[in-house]
C-alpha cells in the first residue's frame, strides 16, 4: 500500500538542492534604519525581497489588503478547487486589480486572507450553527493580523457576504487613526430564464408538495447563479451589508451591488486604491470618518432599502468595535418611522428587481439623494473618498457615471430607474411601507423583530395591520419543523412556533428553510413563524424573529405548548406590533392571563440545546450573553466579560 501511495513518474523526485543563489541587488537600508528600527521591520524586508519583491521598492507604503478569498481559480478562471461560494471565489480579481495600482503608485501591498462560510450552503444542517459566531471569529483573527504587520500604513477589506463582509467592517471599524477601506465583491446576476438564489432554495418543499417537476428542479437549480462571482442576487444580508458599508462612508460611492466580474467592478479596485493612499496622506483614519452620525446614516439607509434584519446584530457591532454608542431598539425604532422604504427589490418587492437593477438605478448614492431631500442625511459626515457626503451627493447628482448606468438599465432591461428607486411619494402611493417592526408582548417581554414591509399585502386589513390569531404548533428543532411543512402537517393560519434556536441552543441559526418554503407554498403567506432563532436576509411574510428571552434564557416562547392560542398583531404605517399567548383549551383570555399563566408553567419537555452544538459555539454564546446579547450585537465586551470572570472567580473562592 505505502509503495503504491509514494509511486512517482517525477525522475527528478530526489534532486534535493541544498543552497540557493537568493535575491541579487541590496536591501536600501541606512545606518538609522539599523540604529533604531526593530529587528522584525528589518527582517521583513528580508523577506519581501525573498517572495521576489524589488529591492529597491521595498521602503514604499505598506497596504494591507484583508479578503475573504476562498477557492482556487486556474489563469482561465475555471476551478482548481471550489470555495465554498460565488461571493468569495472571484474577489482576488479585486486584489490584483487593487494591487497594481497600489504598486503603480509607489506602495507595497501585502494580502492576507480569512475566507467565510456560506449560509446558504448550509441552512437546514449543523453548520449553521458556526454562522454567527464565525463572524466574531473571523473579527479576530482580522484584528490579529493587521497587527501582526506593524509596518502598515493602512488596510483594504474586500468581502461580499453575510457573516465575511460584516467581520471585515468590525475589524477595520477598530483600527482607529490607521486609515482603511471597504472594497464590497458585488453582486451575481440573475438567469435569463429560471430562478433567483433565494426562490431555488425551495426546490425541495415545491417539489413535496407537487409544486414543481423533477426535471424543473434539477435545471432551475443548475442556472441560479448565472455567474461565477458575487453575492445572491436578492437584498440579503451580503447585500445589504455592502449598502451599509457604503453608508457608513467606508466605501467610495456607488460601490455597492456592482456586478462581480464585469470592468466597472474591477475598476471600483482601483479607485479604491487610489482613495486609501489618499487617505494615508491626508491622515484621514477610520475613526475620522466612523461616527455615530455615519452610523445613524447607516441605519437611516437600511430602512430605506427595506433591508436584512441581521443588520441589526451587525450595526451595533460594528458600532461597538469603533467604540462608538450603540443603537438600542428605541433608535431603530425612531429610524424605521421617520425613513420610508424607497427601494423595490428581492425579496420585498413590490416589484421583485434583482440587486443589479438597483445599481444600474443609482444605488446607495441615488437612494441618498431622496434622503437628502427629506433631511434624513447627516451630509457633513467624511468619507474615504476625500470628501463630506454632501460633496459626493453634488458629485453623484450631475456625473457622467449616474446618467450612463440609469440609461442602461432603461436601454437592456427596460426598466425605469425610478421604478426601482422610487421618490417617496411614488413610493408611498405604490404601498411600501417602513422596514422593521418590533413586536412585544408576553412571549416575547424583551422584544422581537419582523420585516414587516415584507408582510404580504393581500393579508393585511385596510388599516394598514396584519391581525392573526391561530393555533400553534411547537418545535424545538429545524429538522420536525421543515419537516412537518414538507408531510403537509402545517396547514393555513396556524402559527409555527420553534424555540431553543437562539444563541444558547444553535448559535443563533437561520431558519430560511421554513421562511422560504412558506414564502413559495400556496397556502404559506397565512401561515405566521415566531422564534428565538434569526432569519435569513431575503426571508419575507409573517415571521417573526430574534424573540426576548430566549427560551434557553428562561423566556417564555420556551413555554408554548401545541393548541395555544396565539395573538400576532403588527401595525405597517405606524411600526406597533405585539405577539401574546392568548388561549388554551379553547378559552381565551388576555395577555395579562396569559402572562399569569406562562409565569406557572415548566418548560417545553423537548427544550434543550441541540445535541450537535459545538463547544466553539456554546463559548461564543456564554461570551456574547454576559457582553449584552443579541439586541447589543451579538459582541464580545471584553470589560465586561473579565469583571464576570473575576466575579464568578470570587464567588467560587478562587482568588
Amino acid at each position: 500500500m505505502l509503495t503504491s501511495l509514494f509511486h512517482s513518474e517525477h525522475d527528478d523526485l530526489y534532486e534535493i538542492p541544498t543552497h540557493a543563489p537568493g535575491p541579487s541587488g541590496s536591501l536600501p537600508l541606512s545606518p538609522e534604519m539599523l540604529k533604531t528600527w526593530a529587528s522584525g521591520d528589518l527582517f521583513g524586508l528580508s523577506q519581501n525581497v525573498g517572495m521576489g519583491w524589488e529591492p529597491g521598492k521595498v521602503l514604499g507604503k505598506h497596504i494591507l489588503m484583508m479578503s475573504t478569498q476562498g477557492g482556487i481559480r486556474k489563469p482561465d478562471g475555471t476551478p482548481a478547487a471550489l470555495g465554498y461560494h460565488t461571493g468569495h471565489w472571484e474577489i482576488g480579481l479585486l486584489l490584483q486589480s487593487a494591487a497594481e495600482e497600489f504598486r503603480r503608485l509607489g506602495a507595497v501591498p501585502y494580502a492576507a486572507y480569512v475566507s467565510d462560510p456560506c449560509d446558504g450552503r448550509s441552512q437546514g444542517t449543523t453548520g449553521m450553527f458556526d454562522s454567527l459566531p464565525y463572524r466574531n471569529d473571523a473579527a479576530l483573527v482580522m484584528r490579529r493580523l493587521i497587527r501582526s504587520l506593524p509596518t502598515r500604513k493602512a488596510v483594504m477589506g474586500v468581502a461580499t457576504c453575510d457573516k465575511g463582509l460584516p467581520a471585515t467592517m468590525i475589524a477595520l471599524a477598530s483600527i482607529g487613526k490607521l486609515p482603511g477601506i471597504i472594497v464590497p465583491g458585488g453582486v451575481t446576476l440573475a438567469p435569463e430564464n429560471g430562478e433567483d438564489a433565494g426562490k431555488v432554495q425551495t426546490i425541495g418543499a415545491r417539489y413535496t408538495h407537487h409544486e414543481i417537476t423533477l426535471e424543473h428542479a434539477a435545471e432551475v437549480a443548475c442556472r441560479a447563479c448565472a455567474t461565477p462571482g458575487g453575492g445572491c442576487q436578492f437584498l440579503g444580508t451580503a447585500a445589504t451589508a455592502q449598502v451599509v458599508a457604503e453608508a457608513l462612508g467606508i466605501s467610495i460611492p456607488h460601490s455597492a451591488l456592482a456586478p462581480s466580474g464585469e470592468p466597472i467592478w474591477q475598476e471600483m479596485a482601483v479607485q479604491s486604491a487610489r482613495a486609501l493612499l489618499q487617505c494615508v496622506q491626508n491622515g484621514l483614519g477610520m475613526s475620522d470618518v466612523l461616527t455615530d452620525a455615519s452610523v445613524k446614516n447607516a441605519m437611516v439607509l437600511h430602512a430605506a432599502f427595506g433591508g436584512s434584519t441581521n443588520l441589526l446584530l451587525h450595526i451595533p457591532a460594528i458600532a461597538h468595535a469603533a467604540g462608538l454608542q450603540i443603537p438600542t431598539v428605541e433608535d431603530w425604532q425612531a429610524v424605521n418611522r421617520a425613513v420610508p422604504r424607497l427601494v423595490s427589490v428581492l425579496p420585498n418587492g413590490p416589484v421583485d428587481h434583482p440587486t443589479i437593477r438597483v445599481f444600474l438605478a443609482g444605488g446607495v448614492p441615488e437612494v441618498m439623494l431622496h434622503l437628502r431631500s427629506l433631511g434624513l442625511l447627516d451630509t457633513s459626515v467624511k468619507t474615504v473618498s476625500g470628501c463630506t457626503l454632501a460633496d459626493v451627493l453634488d458629485w453623484w447628482e450631475t456625473s457622467e457615471r449616474r446618467d450612463k448606468v440609469r440609461k442602461r438599465l432603461e436601454e437592456v432591461d427596460g426598466v425605469q430607474p425610478q421604478d426601482v428607486i422610487m421618490d417617496p411619494a411614488t413610493a408611498r402611493a405604490r404601498g411600501l411601507t417602513s422596514t422593521v417592526t418590533f413586536p412585544v408582548g408576553n412571549i416575547a417581554p424583551e422584544g422581537s423583530v419582523i420585516k414587516s414591509t415584507a408582510i404580504d399585502p393581500s393579508i393585511v386589513d385596510e388599516d394598514g395591520v396584519y391581525r392573526h390569531t391561530g393555533k400553534a404548533k411547537v418545535f424545538t428543532s429545524e429538522r420536525d419543523a421543515i419537516a412537518a411543512i414538507k408531510e403537509g402537517r402545517i396547514e393555513p393560519y396556524d402559527v409555527m412556533v420553534l424555540i431553543g434556536r437562539g444563541p444558547s441552543g444553535t448559535g443563533m441559526e437561520e431558519t430560511y428553510q421554513l421562511t422560504s418554503a412558506l414564502k413559495h407554498l400556496p397556502f404559506g403567506k397565512h401561515v405566521a413563524l415566531v422564534t428565538d432563532a434569526r432569519f435569513s436576509g431575503v426571508s419575507t411574510g409573517v415571521c417573526i424573529g430574534h424573540v426576548g428571552p430566549e427560551a434557553l434564557a428562561g423566556g417564555p416562547i420556551g413555554k408554548l405548548q401545541d393548541g395555544d392560542m396565539v395573538e400576532i398583531v403588527v401595525d405597517r404605517n405606524h411600526l406597533h406590533g405585539r405577539v401574546n399567548f392568548v388561549g388554551c383549551d379553547d378559552v381565551l383570555f388576555d395577555p395579562a392571563e396569559g402572562e399569569k399563566i406562562l409565569s406557572m408553567r415548566n418548560p417545553h419537555p423537548h427544550l434543550a440545546p441541540d445535541d450537535d452544538l459545538p463547544d466553539d459555539t456554546r463559548l461564543w454564546a456564554a461570551l456574547q450573553s454576559v457582553s449584552g446579547g443579541a439586541w447589543k450585537g451579538a459582541v464580545y465586551d471584553v470589560d465586561r466579560i473579565i469583571e464576570v470572570l473575576e466575579a464568578g472567580k470570587k464567588a467560587l473562592g478562587m482568588e
